[in-house]
């Protein structure tokens, strides 16, 4: 089978429109009682044009992720910004300006799966940014997977709440509660490299 051209246009719209059907019928139905089917229905796509550019729904799933990736590391690049854990900002105005998307990512009704792959997205992001910190290892991973859950939970506290915090002022709280475990993993490698 051949692969579509991804800088095809045309390719383009078809995986933004079954991602965006994706979406909706994950908000109505949840990700267990969604199927492929669903997805082709709502965005009046044929299943054998589905299958031509993603596996499964979990692929389309992950393909939007990557694309958050993307956007959010190019955001990083032209902001220039040196400071860890600086994709936060990008991804809390995404959540704010795509509040009823992220309601379908990390809501009641997405499902396992779905949170998995959103949490994976964190840790690999975090990851990225606190590698030059400390060296591989129990620490590392620890710090990168707290600080993945913490973001989560937080995330989820500020759509749930009925007067959420505007955008700039939970990235300052994120960054205020992360900055201990951030010193306390600089530390560790610090402590690491020393003879």
């Amino acid at each position: 089978m051949k692969t579509p051209n991804a800088s095809d246009r045309r390719v383009q719209r078809t995986r933004r429109t079954l991602r965006e059907a994706l979406i909706e019928v994950l908000l109505e139905r949840g990700w267990e009682e969604t199927s492929v089917q669903h997805v082709c229905d709502r965005a009046d796509v044929g299943r054998s044009t589905f299958y031509t550019h993603f596996a499964d729904k979990e692929d389309l799933l992950i393909s939007g992720f990557e694309d958050l990736r993307k956007a959010l590391r190019d955001q990083q690049s032209a902001q220039d910004s040196t400071r860890a854990l600086s994709f936060a900002r990008g991804m809390i105005e995404h959540a704010h300006e795509h509040r009823r998307l992220f309601h379908a990512i990390i809501g009641k009704r997405s499902g396992h799966v779905v949170q998995q792959r959103f949490r994976q997205l964190l840790v690999d992001l975090i990851r990225e940014d606190l590698a030059a910190l400390a060296p591989a290892g129990p620490h590392l991973d620890a710090t990168v997977h707290y600080i993945a859950g913490a973001f989560f939970e937080l995330l989820i506290w500020w759509l749930d709440a009925p007067r959420p915090l505007p955008p700039s002022e939970l990235e300052q709280l994120f960054h205020r509660l992360t900055a201990p475990v951030l010193v306390a993993l600089r530390e560790h490698g610090r402590a690491r490299r020393r003879p």
